[in-house]
């Protein structure tokens, strides 16, 4: 029987690879929630298996379409994981703004106006100044990053908000993350490519140190923080593998793992604007909950490989860590 504060969740950026992802764990744990999805474009053969999914045609820019969908929902919450420009050059400056911090703003404005709604807004590890270290919840939000600058801004006005308003805010800054639905020119998807097409994939050195998790896993996190309701008030969680690894190595070990042979040229391709060399979650805190991360990341991308490149030869990898 569903709980009375899980009765209906409304969810943003559901195409994307975590949204994806949290709609589909969300859809089996809690079957008889209802989950609505705001979508600009709208693709139905996303979610055919999911039974208590409702898709509606909104687009995150229009702020009056936006707050009459929360307004006939009623949530009584909202994970908040529409988002764009992870990479500088597929958005405009003020494209970015407008999404990532002013149609937040707007939803949250609109979550104000429902009783008890609790906002979950899925942010980045990229929000962080650089420290060389391992970064804490309660680390300085400053960087340069142009995705992560406007992360970090929405971040410092929803917890304004949040505590002069009294409202249930959690942020979550998920550091790398990949698995099903995983797309575009991000990394473990352009490996894959390159296997299928047999051909050699530039990279960085490889030398900055990365925290990468299966994507499954960063869903469940946000599902025991949607479960933990809680009182008004403004919590942050990391979510990450809490392991400290160089890229290069991340990246060899999943292609020994699935038996995946790809001419890696390790230095041919420079480091992204403002890309940190060392990021990497404290992971106590979301731990604290009953959380640990579990799936091998191997599997993972294995997954990805099955679903999205059915033609590649891939050995499945061991499954849990």
């Amino acid at each position: 029987m569903t709980r009375p504060h899980l009765a209906k969740i409304l969810l943003t950026g559901a195409s994307g690879t975590l949204g994806y992802n949290v709609v589909q764990h969300l859809s089996t744990t809690h079957p008889c929630t209802q989950i609505f999805l705001l979508m600009r474009s709208p693709d139905p053969t996303l979610f055919t298996n999911c039974g208590n999914v409702r898709i509606l045609h909104v687009d995150m820019f229009d702020s009056v379409a936006l707050k009459q969908s929360v307004f006939d929902v009623q949530p009584n919450a909202i994970i908040h994981c529409a988002a764009s420009g992870v990479r500088p050059s597929r958005i405009s400056w003020f494209d970015l703004i407008e999404l990532n911090v002013q149609s937040t703003n707007h939803l949250f404005q609109a979550s104000c106006d429902v009783e008890g709604c609790h906002f979950i807004h899925i942010s980045t590890g990229l929000v962080y100044r650089e420290q060389n270290r391992v970064y804490h919840e309660n680390d300085p939000i400053d960087t340069l990053h142009p995705y992560g600058a406007s992360k970090a801004a929405a971040d410092c006005l929803l917890r304004a908000g949040a505590d002069r308003l009294k409202r249930h805010l959690t942020i979550v800054r998920p550091f790398s993350f990949t698995g099903v639905h995983d797309g575009g020119d991000r990394l473990f998807p352009s490996l894959l490519r390159a296997a299928l097409e047999r051909r050699p994939l530039n990279m960085s050195l490889g030398n900055q140190l990365r925290d990468f998790c299966a994507v499954q896993d960063v869903a469940e996190a946000i599902r025991l923080i949607l479960d933990g309701n809680g009182t008004p008030g403004c919590n942050v969680f990391n979510v990450g593998s809490g392991r400290s690894l160089p890229l290069r190595s991340i990246v060899e070990a999943v292609c020994l793992e699935l038996d995946m042979h790809v001419d890696i040229k390790f230095g041919d391709m420079p480091f992204h604007p403002y890309e940190p060399m060392h990021l990497v979650a404290d992971i106590g805190r979301v731990q604290s909950l009953g959380w640990r991360p579990k799936t091998n990341l191997a599997y993972a991308v294995w997954q990805l490989a099955r679903s999205q490149y059915p033609n590649l030869a891939v050995r499945e990898p061991k499954q849990l860590q």
